[in-house]
């Protein structure tokens, strides 16, 4: 007995000394090893170039390497179904584009993941309009001259887009349905695919978000008719928007935010969280975004919720309006 009472009185104070280091907390000890930030579009679009920004900031902040990972297709879909199907241990993560989340829902009637359901908002990252973009060869240089252009030539102008159900894609719907247009759409598998053959001539016009067609504004080889918020853009303030081409109650920007599978633990998104807003309030990677035409954001989880559950709200109501939904 005497024994045992001398063997407890060693090994239990040694085992509670050793509980600290393993009861760490969680958030202290993520990431332990890489994290894939899975991107729902080819390299080359908005949400390529948003979210490599953003993973090379968290590498540094982590101390571990924030890989991106182009999983594009189906507007998104393919990426958003890896991620809400992925280990819910933080590891892997997405960023999100308004399509995959707020769009396709109200366009395809068996999403193979749930946007509400499945997914654990971080942070908004960033928003920014979409420009109404034409190749140099078309002749207009406002929206009332394409208007006009498109009406004189029903069923030849032919409009790009980064996919069916894409942001771009209603964008561009709900311009031909306020205007009472007849153009045709050419759906390509995001935004990279489509600007190349638009610069090149092959088709037209689209509608896109600023980062992937910005410096071929700059360059000349497109050219920027208005952008797609409801005020003129603080980042673009000399560009008009498609109101004041007289299409009214148009209001479509691109938001990108960092999503999570929904079962990860709250302790891991508080950090990917606060990490997230850290990193976007310093002033290069503001920058870094505003160079590309995106506005830097940054909120709480809360916040990002109820945005998105908004938007899904607003896009269906599109959605119904232009009878866009498939089976």
């Amino acid at each position: 007995m005497n024994r045992f009472i001398f063997a407890s009185a060693v090994l239990v104070p040694m085992l509670l000394g050793a509980l600290p280091a393993v009861a760490q907390p969680i958030a202290q000890q993520y990431p332990s090893k890489s994290v894939r930030m899975i991107i729902g579009f080819p390299p080359g679009g908005g949400t390529d170039i948003v979210g490599r920004i953003v993973a090379q900031k968290l590498s540094e902040v982590f101390g571990q390497q924030v890989i991106a990972d182009n999983r594009g297709g189906a507007a998104g879909q393919i990426a958003a179904e890896f991620v809400a199907k992925a280990s819910p241990d933080g590891y892997t993560i997405m960023m999100a584009h308004i399509a995959a989340i707020s769009i396709l829902p109200s366009i395809v009637a068996k999403l193979p993941y749930d946007p509400q359901r499945d997914f654990a908002p971080v942070s908004l990252v960033a928003i920014g309009p979409n420009l109404l973009v034409v190749h140099p060869s078309v002749p207009a240089r406002s929206v009332k001259e394409l208007i006009a252009l498109a009406r004189a030539r029903p069923g030849q102008l032919q409009y790009a887009s980064p996919g069916a159900g894409t942001v771009q894609h209603l964008a561009a719907e709900f311009f031909k349905l306020q205007a009472k247009l007849n153009i045709l759409h050419v759906p390509y598998k995001g935004s990279g695919q489509s600007i190349v053959d638009l610069v090149a001539g092959h088709v037209h016009m689209n509608f896109d978000s600023v980062p992937p067609v910005i410096n071929h504004v700059r360059n000349g080889k497109l050219r920027a008719l208005a952008v797609t918020s409801e005020k003129r853009f603080s980042l673009l303030p000399d560009i008009p928007t498609v109101n004041e081409g007289g299409v009214p109650g148009f209001d479509m920007s691109t938001w990108w935010g960092l999503v999570a599978p929904a079962a990860v633990g709250r302790e891991v998104i508080a950090r990917l969280q606060t990490e997230t807003v850290n990193l976007l309030r310093q002033a290069d990677v503001k920058e870094r975004l505003a160079s590309v035409g995106a506005e830097a954001v940054g909120n709480s989880a809360e916040a990002f919720a109820s945005f998105i559950r908004n938007e899904r709200a607003k896009y269906a109501r599109i959605v119904q309006e232009a009878r866009l939904r498939t089976e």
